[in-house]
């Protein structure tokens, strides 16, 4: 092989157009407009998932975030949301199907929650995604999932390779391991969008066999426009190739 035809091999390669059919469902997103730092208008929203359908996409599970101090979101608010956005689409004519759940940050009010067995949105198999802060551990992580899985829930373990805590916690990587904890990596992790550091333990996870579920956390075009370089990376078709549930939700 020349230097010339291995030129042309990787410039076919950064050329490829997503395609993101082999997924079938996003179970991660931000695009019921208005509710969180996700997508603010409807003509947003419908630009957004019109990509996405583009991309080979048949469901989105929208999953507005729900944070005690800034979105203070309850099932009502996000089901009314997702229904305004269905009649959208559907008058956009856009062929996509839609559901939504939560994104919801583990905190003491959260836990609080679980504990009164208040209503909380979930998807597939009673799923539920739950997010923690970037920095530092909450030391009621292990309790909450525990007593999430107690009360019949599935956690979902939102974007691990972004929590810095976890870098640092090999003992408890290993630990959520055992446990079967489902960890639902961010398609633009493995970009570096994020940061090197973010990436690197993106592919460890990868390697080590731990992503069960994996999202496009859209928020804007900022966020789609960077997902088009996926095909580029080296540790695209590894994911690709891990047995994942997206296509079963």
């Amino acid at each position: 092989m020349s230097l010339l035809d291995l030129f042309k091999k990787k410039k076919t390669k950064e050329e490829l157009t997503l395609d993101l059919s082999w997924m079938k469902t996003d179970m991660h997103s931000h695009l019921i407009p208005g509710v969180d730092d996700g997508a603010q208008t409807m003509d947003e929203s419908l630009e957004l998932i019109s990509r996405l359908a583009d991309w080979g996409l048949q469901k989105l599970i929208i999953t507005p975030h729900v944070m005690s101090e800034f979105y203070k979101n309850t099932p009502e608010i996000i089901q009314s949301g997702l229904q305004a956005l269905r009649k959208a689409v559907n008058k956009e004519g856009i062929n996509i199907h839609l559901e939504a759940a939560a994104e919801y940050y583990l905190d003491e009010l959260f836990y609080d929650k679980v504990l009164k067995k208040e209503p909380l949105l979930t998807f597939g198999d009673n799923m539920i995604l739950v997010e923690t802060g970037f920095m530092n551990k909450a030391h009621i992580l292990e309790d909450t999932l525990f007593r999430l899985e107690t009360a019949g829930y599935k956690p979902i373990y939102a974007h691990p390779e972004r929590y810095l805590y976890l870098h640092q916690n090999p003992t408890l990587l290993e630990s959520l391991a055992e446990r079967n904890i489902y960890f639902q990596l961010n398609l633009l992790s493995i970009t570096g969008y994020y940061s090197k550091p973010v990436k690197k333990f993106a592919e460890k996870l990868i390697d080590m066999g731990l992503v069960k579920v994996v999202g496009t956390d859209c928020h804007n075009h900022r966020y789609l426009d960077a997902l088009e370089h996926l095909p580029s990376e080296k540790y695209y078709e590894k994911l690709m190739s891990l047995p994942l549930v997206n296509s079963t939700l």
